[in-house]
C-alpha cells in the first residue's frame, strides 16, 4: 500500500477512535488493527466503515478491531508515527485460539464463502442476466426465438459461461480472500474443469499413483475454496524456503505439483462423496419423517445449491421419474424452495434503504423469479447480511411443511428453478394443483416477511435511512 493512502486511512480511523488520548493500546493481527479504547463509546460503526479503505469493524474481546485487510501493517505503522504510539509486533492476543462455539464456526464458515462469493457476483449476475433473456424471448414464454436460432445459441451459452467457469472465477476471488497469488487460484480452478481431466469420468485414473475418483466439478465451488485455503499455506511454505534468486519459476511448480493429489483426490471426491450421502439421507426422510421431510429438504435445497451438490439431488430426481413419472416428496420440496429464494430477494429490496444495494436486491429478486438463478440472492443477500439466510430456510421450511401437510404428493415434471417451477403441479388432481401452488406463495411469502421483520441487525449501515 502506497504510504499517502496508508496515512490517510491511519489518521481518519485515529479521529474516529477519539483520538490518541483515547487509546489505551493499539495492536495488529494479519489484517486488523486491534484497540483497547478508554471509552468505546464515542466509536461509530457506521463511521469508520465509511473511510476508504476500512472493510469493516468487529468489537470481540474488549477492543474495536478494524479491518484493514493484508495491507494492515503499513496502516499501523503510520498510526504508531502520527500519534507516537510504540511500533509493536503483531497482536500477541490474536494469535491465541478464539474460543470455538457453534456459532463461531458458523459465521466464519459464511464469513469465509461470503469474502470469496461477493466478488464473483458481477460475473454470476451478468450471466444471470442473458438466462433470463432466455427465459422470457425463448419459447417457453414469448416465444420470440426459436431453440437453434443463433441468438438462442449465443444467449444460451453466454448465460451459461460463468456458472460453467465457476471453479476459475471462484479460483481468483478465494485467493484474493486467502492471500494466495490469484493466478494460482485461476490455475487450481482451470485444472479442475479441464476437458481432458472431465474426460476421465468414469475411467480408472491415478495422480502421481493415488486413486482418483474423477468427477465433474463445473459449477461447484467448495473444491476450490478449500484447495485454495490450503494452497495458500503450502504457497507460503514454498516462498519461505525456495532461495530468491529461483522462488519465482520453483515456488509455484512446487506449490501446484503439491495441491494436485489434494484438490483432485480429497476435495474434490470429497463433495461428490458427502453429497451423495446427504441427498441419500434427505430422500430416507419419505415415508418417515411425514410432512417434516418435504419442510426439511425445501429448507436445506438452498444449502446443496451452494456446495453443488443440489447436482446429486436433480440427478436423482431424474432417475425417479424415469422410473415413476412422478415424485411425490424431493421434487415437491425443490419447487417450493424456488419461491423461498426468491422471496428474499423481494423482502430485502423492501427492507433495504441504500440506494445501490435496494436496486441490487431487486435484480437478484427479478433474476431468481424470471431466470430461476438463485447465486445472486444466496451470495450477494444471505451470505453477506447472514441473517437473511435464516429467513430463507424459515420460509422454506413453512411452504414445504404446507405441502406435506395438505398431502401434495405429486410432481409430474423436474420443477425449474424459476416461476414455472409451480407447474410442476399440474397433471394431477385439483387439489393437488391448487395446494401446490399455495405452498409455493406460502414460501415466497413468509421468507419475504422473515428477510424484512429479522433479516438485518438494526444497525446494518445499507438499511439506515
Amino acid at each position: 500500500m502506497k504510504k499517502e493512502k496508508a496515512r490517510q486511512i491511519a489518521k481518519e480511523v485515529l479521529e474516529q477512535v477519539g483520538g490518541k488520548d483515547n487509546v489505551s493500546k493499539v495492536l495488529h493481527c494479519q489484517t486488523r488493527l486491534r484497540f483497547n479504547l478508554k471509552d468505546e463509546s464515542v466509536v461509530v460503526d457506521e463511521k469508520i466503515e465509511e473511510i476508504k479503505g476500512v472493510l469493516g469493524i468487529v468489537r470481540a474481546g474488549g477492543q474495536i478491531q478494524i479491518v484493514v485487510g493484508p495491507e494492515v501493517k503499513d496502516v499501523y505503522s503510520e498510526l504508531c508515527d502520527l500519534a507516537n504510539f510504540e511500533n509493536k509486533d503483531v497482536d500477541p492476543v490474536a494469535k491465541q485460539k478464539e474460543k470455538i462455539t457453534f456459532k463461531s464456526i458458523g459465521n466464519g464458515i459464511l464469513d469465509a464463502i461470503s469474502g470469496c462469493m461477493g466478488p464473483a457476483i458481477p460475473a454470476i449476475v451478468a450471466s444471470a442476466f442473458f438466462k433470463m433473456l432466455v427465459a422470457i424471448l425463448g419459447p417457453d414464454l414469448l416465444n420470440v426465438i426459436q431453440e437453434g436460432n443463433d441468438l438462442y445459441t449465443l444467449l444460451t451459452f453466454v448465460g451459461d459461461a460463468a456458472f460453467y467457469f465457476f471453479p476459475v472465477i471462484v479460483g481468483y476471488t478465494s485467493a484474493k480472500k486467502f492471500n494466495l497469488n490469484p493466478v494460482l487460484g485461476i490455475l487450481m480452478g482451470a485444472i479442475l474443469i479441464h476437458p481432458t481431466f472431465v474426460g476421465l469420468i468414469g475411467k480408472p485414473f491415478t495422480v502421481y499413483g493415488i486413486p482418483c475418483n474423477v468427477q465433474s466439478y463445473a459449477s461447484s465451488i467448495v473444491p476450490i475454496i478449500l484447495s485454495n485455503w490450503i494452497m495458500s499455506y503450502v504457497a507460503r511454505f514454498f516462498d519461505r524456503v525456495v532461495p530468491g534468486a529461483i522462488r519465482s519459476v520453483f515456488s509455484p511448480a512446487f506449490t501446484i505439483a503439491v495441491m494436485l493429489p489434494i484438490a483432485l483426490c480429497v476435495f474434490g471426491p470429497a463433495g461428490a462423496f458427502i453429497g451423495k450421502y446427504v441427498v441419500g439421507g434427505l430422500f430416507s426422510l419419505e415415508g418417515v419423517a411425514g410432512f417434516i421431510g418435504i419442510g426439511l429438504i425445501a429448507a436445506l435445497y438452498p444449502v446443496l445449491v451452494m456446495t453443488g451438490m443440489h447436482m446429486v439431488l436433480i440427478t436423482a430426481l431424474f432417475q425417479v421419474f424415469s422410473t415413476k413419472g412422478f415424485d411425490g416428496f424431493a421434487a415437491v420440496a425443490v419447487s417450493v424452495s424456488s419461491f423461498s429464494i426468491m422471496g428474499v430477494g423481494i423482502g430485502a429490496f423492501f427492507r433495504l434503504k441504500n440506494k445501490e444495494q435496494k436496486a441490487l436486491a431487486l435484480s437478484y429478486g427479478i433474476t431468481a423469479i424470471v431466470a430461476g438463478t438463485s447465486e445472486p440472492t444466496i451470495y450477494g443477500i444471505c451470505t453477506k447480511y447472514k441473517k437473511p439466510f435464516i429467513g430463507l430456510l424459515a420460509g422454506g421450511f413453512i411452504g414445504g411443511a404446507y405441502a406435506g401437510l395438505t398431502g401434495v404428493i405429486d410432481a409430474t415434471l423436474v420443477p425449474s428453478s424459476n416461476v414455472f417451477a409451480a407447474l410442476c403441479f399440474l397433471g394431477k388432481s385439483q387439489a393437488n394443483v391448487v395446494n401446490g401452488i399455495i405452498a409455493c406463495v406460502i414460501a415466497f411469502v413468509s421468507t419475504a416477511l422473515l428477510v424484512y421483520f429479522f433479516g438485518f441487525d438494526k444497525n446494518e449501515k445499507d438499511i439506515q435511512a
